[in-house]
């Protein structure tokens, strides 16, 4: 049985954990840890720090170190393109694939997206977001490493860096004709990129493919975009090591 798991960037390895911010506090007033409890504490980089917890007050948790483990990252490292969408639904895939065992997330500004990050603030605003769903479900999920949330990009951007990506770029669309699982299993590098619910259009599809990605189909039934990219993470990570 796993532990209850909480993040602290500044983790390092010592006889005595001091947890304490956002998380300490909630360790002790939300979840109401106990004094003799075990819990893990990571660093959201693949350090994970078991404790016996010795004290507990309102704002921090301390424990003494039981364990410390550098836990590998998997193969292959797996980065979501994400189109932006209404009614939370990216947050709801970065929740979900950060669960299944994304690495990275690219928010795509597409043709077709409806949601725009058209100014800095609002691009800072909702990275964050993201941000902090990605963090709230490496905590849940009890992962070691934190996906990152790298800024949005707009289709020509996204196309650049197809180009110069070091791995398989793989476009989940309808109208592919390579099923995802023909291809596994998968190593090293590997973006999948997952449209908005209108589509991805013929350009963007003509422009992705010359930069070096492939089109897949993840089925005989129309994903929505909320759901492709942790079906397809899903079944990528049922074949990884």
């Amino acid at each position: 049985m796993t532990r209850p798991t909480y993040i602290d960037p500044d983790l390092v390895d010592a006889e005595r954990i001091v947890l304490g911010g956002s998380e300490g506090r909630h360790a002790a007033t939300v979840r109401r840890t106990k004094m003799g409890e075990q819990i893990d504490v990571v660093d959201g980089r693949g350090l994970r720090v078991t404790i016996e917890v010795e004290s507990v007050t309102k704002s921090e948790v301390v424990g003494r170190c039981l364990g410390c483990v550098r836990e590998d990252a998997r193969d292959p490292h797996l980065t979501l393109v994400q189109a932006l969408a209404k009614g939370g639904r990216d947050e709801q895939a970065i929740e979900t694939c950060t669960e299944f065992g994304i690495d990275a997330f690219i928010p795509w500004m597409s043709e077709r997206t409806i949601v725009r990050w058209n100014d800095r603030a609002k691009a800072d605003k909702g990275r964050a977001k993201l941000a902090d769903t990605a963090w709230a479900a490496a905590k849940q999920s009890r992962r070691a490493y934190v996906p990152q949330v790298r800024p949005a990009v707009t289709s020509k951007e996204l196309a650049s860096i197809i180009a110069d990506f070091d791995g398989t770029v793989l476009v989940c669309h309808e109208e592919a004709t390579t099923p995802l699982p023909q291809l596994m299993p998968l190593a090293g590098n590997v973006m999948l990129i997952v449209g908005p619910e209108g589509g991805i259009s013929p350009q963007e599809i003509e422009a992705f493919e010359g930069a070096g990605a492939r089109t897949i189909l993840l089925g005989q039934h129309v994903l929505r975009s909320a759901s492709a990219g942790a079906w397809a993470t899903a079944v990528i990570r049922a074949y990884s090591r």
